[in-house]
């Protein structure tokens, strides 16, 4: 199957079958949104959605937050990972917002990576969902499900190399989503231990599920008529 085609038909699928997706943090603005996916780097959006409320209530502001020290953030975030550069970060973050800022989350790649705590792919989450820029941020579940799936090569060996590639290949309208639609996949359906390609749509688009099983690749894709069928069938 050519790229191109492999890349219609999975899109199409999620199209049909995943019509809603987005992030799973809770956050209410931009500025609360930026604390949640810092404080997710190497932990899960539930734990992290257990500890924010409490943080959110206390600190509503950039202001509010940039006047707090490390030491007391971290009281409120000590159940996440690495809670002690996080706290730091929070902090730093804050306090740029406010002195750089006009206590305004920034919208370009650039600034975002100013601020402490915040790389690319944090950058790219803020981009992608709050400014609806065609920003694609790679995390592990985007980083192995697009090698599973064969959306890039085994030559992608780096987050960033992934990025590109996806770019290059996802039409710009469909970017905002297609994270979502990649880390949704990859966080109940496509695990990284033992994923349930029994339970999984794109099974037989799946370069890696494919070849594993010798299974015959789909020739052609249901017709998206067929595939709206088949998705109200397991409602």
């Amino acid at each position: 199957m050519r790229k191109k085609e492999r890349y219609e038909q999975i899109l199409d699928w999620f199209r049909i079958n995943r019509p809603i997706a987005e992030t799973e943090l809770h956050y209410e603005n931009p500025f609360q949104l930026l604390i949640a996916v810092i404080l997710s780097a190497q932990c899960t959006d539930k734990r992290v959605n257990m500890i924010t409320p409490a943080l959110f209530r206390d600190f509503p502001t950039p202001e509010a937050l940039a006047a707090a020290s490390p030491e007391v953030i971290f009281e409120y975030i000590r159940s996440v990972s690495y809670p002690n550069n996080k706290a730091k970060h929070l902090a730093g973050m804050a306090r740029m917002l406010v002195e750089e800022f006009g206590s305004q989350v920034p919208g370009t790649l650039e600034e975002l990576t100013r601020l402490p705590g915040v790389g690319r792919k944090t950058a790219n989450v803020i981009q992608s969902v709050v400014f609806n820029k065609a920003a694609m941020a790679v995390d592990t579940h985007v980083f192995r499900v697009s090698h599973r799936l064969g959306l890039v090569s085994e030559r992608c060996t780096t987050p960033l190399s992934v990025e590109k590639e996806l770019m290059k290949n996802i039409p710009e309208a469909d970017i905002p989503i297609a994270h979502h639609w990649l880390i949704l996949h990859g966080r109940y359906v496509c695990l990284a231990r033992n994923p349930k390609c029994d339970e999984c749509g794109l099974k037989m688009l799946c370069k890696e599920y494919t070849t594993q099983y010798h299974a015959e690749p789909a020739a052609k894709q249901p017709t998206k008529k067929k595939m709206k069928q088949q998705a109200e069938q397991t409602k």
